[in-house]
């Protein structure tokens, strides 16, 4: 793995999708509000991390690989935190795919003691955040020739549509480019023919239309079927959190990879972690086997960790040491 992870280095990857701003609020409570029957959280601080989208593209940069992040943000402050949080990482964004009128989506989140207490999302419908054809494509198409891979990053927010993900296909692969998919099933988008799809077990439950009863066995070759049938990626790859990952081809299980045993504090993020990884070791030269691998060791750095998170070719290596990992 260490030296997959020093070719890494060298690949370039351009995501695009739904790019929002993650707020942490810290606190504690100790009493509830005598207005309503809710804890009265004595905020201790704040903290700021990149979401969606561009928490994909920070996983990236954070492996070592260059990394671009392309699709909607607003003109206003939580903008300019966002890019200054992407721009410390390393992450290029191109400021032409910012739009005056809307506003940058933010999750602010309540934590206390270690626990989410609520969430509260700022965004428009999905329709504001969809990118202008005439004016988006030309720029997107010239940053697609440039990358190694292509990561369509959907967080249901509205930047990527049918006619964008066609067109993102099509040209990529006139190129030669590697398009990997993290879906989001409920917006019902058209995506056949990616090189990478990978969602997690409720997803492709979702996508295949299988059904299935909690404390049953997981239906996985008839689900791993059912998608390759109706979206034809060419390597599908199902997370199935405590239960590892799937990997499949032309709709046949090749591997199942266990995960390792740990304390997780969080998984918001590990989907992002596990796209990114896939996504660069491909672009690398690795097998798609390799590639889970990696990602399986990158996401068990990442769940140690509260709050959306990145894991470090360092950390991985150490996981791998720790775990008596091969």
């Amino acid at each position: 793995m260490e030296k997959l992870l020093r070719k890494i280095r060298s690949a370039k990857v351009l995501v695009i999708g739904d790019l929002m701003l993650d707020h942490y609020i810290w606190g504690d409570a100790d009493r509830i509000s005598p207005e309503a029957p809710v804890p009265v959280v004595h905020v201790q601080r704040d903290t700021y991390v990149a979401g969606g989208a561009a928490n994909v593209a920070v996983n990236i940069a954070r492996l070592g690989a260059y990394a671009e992040c392309c699709g909607s943000m607003g003109v206003d402050d939580v903008a300019e935190k966002l890019k200054t949080l992407i721009r410390e990482h390393c992450v290029a964004f191109d400021e032409r795919f910012q739009q005056p009128n809307i506003p940058t989506i933010l999750k602010s989140r309540i934590i206390v003691r270690q626990q989410q207490l609520a969430r509260l999302d700022r965004e428009f419908p999905p329709s504001a955040y969809q990118l202008n054809d005439v004016t988006a494509w030309p720029l997107l198409a010239e940053k697609i020739d440039s990358a190694d891979a292509v990561i369509l990053s959907d967080y249901a927010k509205g930047v990527l549509t049918d006619a964008l993900i066609g067109q993102v296909l099509d040209h990529a692969h006139e190129k030669g480019k590697l398009v990997t998919l993290d879906p989001k099933p409920k917006r019902k988008l058209r995506y056949r023919d990616v090189d990478l799809m990978t969602p997690n077990r409720d997803e492709s439950l979702q996508l295949s239309g299988v059904e299935w009863e909690h404390g049953k066995d997981f239906p996985a070759e008839a689900v791993c079927r059912s998608i390759w049938e109706k979206y034809a990626p060419r390597n599908l790859i199902v997370t199935m959190g405590a239960q590892g990952m799937l990997v499949s081809r032309e709709g046949k299980i090749i591997k199942s990879i266990p995960t390792f045993a740990r304390e997780v504090f969080d998984v918001s993020g590990a989907g992002d972690t596990v796209i990114a990884t896939l996504t660069v070791a491909l672009a690398a030269g690795a097998s798609i086997e390799d590639a889970a691998h990696l990602a399986n060791y990158a996401a068990g750095v990442v769940v140690g960790k509260l709050g959306t998170a990145t894991a470090s070719p360092e950390e991985i290596l150490s996981f791998i040491k720790n775990h008596g990992a091969k």
